[in-house]
């Protein structure tokens, strides 16, 4: 005699609710606080790194600690009161680095499983603190956004670094992905022109020159093997052909050198200075390398590079925003994380 089953009990199983997935934003990093102690604590770490400054033999010891960190905390202190979010007691970084991920979380909020979280790779929030926060939520996967267009081991690999040396010391580690390099995400490209097109759009001058600025890097890292030059010379080369623009309207060059060493050429503050000497009287600097305005932006470029610029004899310069948390932005990151997620959710 057969056994009749129950319709209910033999509807199937309900599907289990996928597992919670982090997603990590994580940018390079700020100070604590705009005066000379937090700058110390923060260039320490900063010029610890040996993606950073490889060579931490003796005599790099030495300078860091008997000179740099005596000498330059104070002077970039001053730098940092200038662009400074008096309101939130932090720097623009931060700001617009946690607007991001909340942006990102809105973004994306039809899936509930995701959690978005952001992080600095030197000061604060750290990776240590956002990864083990993430997996005290249930967060069994992690996708880690180094927040850097263009790939370089002094700034994406050291966020791998970090976030490999966290998890060593975790027993029950998370499943991890990173986010690849996007210097010549079509998306991204377009979001940058349509930025650099509104822009210019509310300027009372049309410019002669725009400059594309990135951060530099001693060549000697370029010379053993490191893709950043090749990938801002790919981002740029891509924003010409979307602009309309030949080299000698959208120039490339590269900022904020450090020591005495040679770094990528040309250097944007003397190709300023130059420009300016030669007669061009109206200029634009875009940071295509940075996702978020910074000191290296704000103030060099906006404020350091603007005086260089009237002081040879140019008259009128705009520093163009980063993406920031722009509509197009934030379009650029949600399409990177929603594939790299692909299988996750």
């Amino acid at each position: 005699m057969s056994t009749v089953i129950p319709f209910e009990s033999a509807k199937p199983a309900a599907a289990p609710k996928p597992e919670r997935v982090g997603v990590l934003l994580v940018n390079l990093g700020t100070p604590d606080t705009a005066d000379a102690a937090g700058v110390r604590v923060y260039l320490k770490e900063f010029l610890s790194d040996p993606r950073v400054i490889e060579d931490q033999g003796l005599v790099w010891k030495l300078i860091l600690n008997g000179i740099i960190l005596r000498v330059r905390p104070a002077r970039k202190a001053r730098d940092y009161l200038k662009i400074w979010n008096t309101e939130r007691n932090e720097s623009p970084l931060k700001t617009i680095t946690r607007s991001q991920a909340d942006k990102l979380a809105e973004a994306i909020a039809d899936h509930d499983h995701v959690v978005v979280d952001w992080a600095m790779r030197y000061g604060n929030p750290s990776i240590k603190q956002r990864i083990e926060a993430l997996a005290a939520q249930g967060c069994g996967r992690l996708l880690l956004v180094p927040l850097y267009p263009q790939y370089s081991a002094a700034t994406s690999a050291t966020v791998c670094d970090e976030a490999f040396r966290v998890l060593a010391g975790m027993r029950a580690q998370p499943i991890l992905r990173v986010t690849p390099p996007y210097y010549d995400d079509p998306d991204y490209i377009e979001a940058l022109a349509v930025s650099i097109n509104a822009h210019l759009a509310t300027l009372p001058f049309q410019p002669e020159v725009i400059l594309a600025s990135f951060h530099g890097m001693p060549k000697e890292y370029v010379d053993k093997g490191d893709p950043y030059q090749a990938q801002c010379i790919a981002t740029t080369n891509a924003l010409r052909k979307r602009l309309g623009l030949d080299a000698s309207r959208l120039l490339l060059t590269f900022q904020s050198r450090f020591g005495k060493a040679e770094w990528l050429q040309p250097y944007t503050d003397k190709t300023v200075e130059k420009l300016a000497k030669d007669g061009v009287r109206r200029m634009a600097v875009v940071t295509p390398g940075f996702s978020a305005d910074c000191l290296e932006t704000l103030e060099e470029i906006a404020q350091e590079n603007a005086e260089i610029f009237r002081h040879n004899g140019g008259e009128q310069f705009a520093a163009i925003p980063c993406l920031n948390d722009s509509d197009g932005g934030m379009d650029v990151i949600r399409q990177l994380v929603l594939r790299e997620l692909q299988g996750w959710i």
